[in-house]
């Protein structure tokens, strides 16, 4: 009998949605306090999962989800930082 591979599912912090992992982008804080995409999905630090849209990180910006996920105060610049390399994916 074939052994099934799980597919680890991870949620969208703006729309809410479970998908599989791969589908979904990874924002991190590392140690420095720094916030930046993971293309890799495998840097050190805390992450949180993101759609591949805008409306996703709009939805996560407004609803202070990645404040809540990273426990802190995220600055304007982070944000805009994270949209601009979100839009060259």
């Amino acid at each position: 009998m074939a052994k099934i591979k799980k597919v680890p599912m991870r949620k969208c912090i703006g729309c809410g949605n479970s998908k599989p992992k791969k589908e979904l982008i990874r924002i991190v804080k590392n140690k420095d306090n720094e916030i930046f995409l993971d293309k890799t999905g495998k840097k050190n630090g805390r992450g949180a999962y993101i759609c591949f849209n805008e409306e996703c990180l709009e939805k996560a910006i407004k609803s202070k989800a990645l404040n809540r996920a990273f426990e802190m105060e995220i600055k304007e610049e982070t944000y805009n930082d994270l949209f601009n390399s979100l839009k060259q994916e």
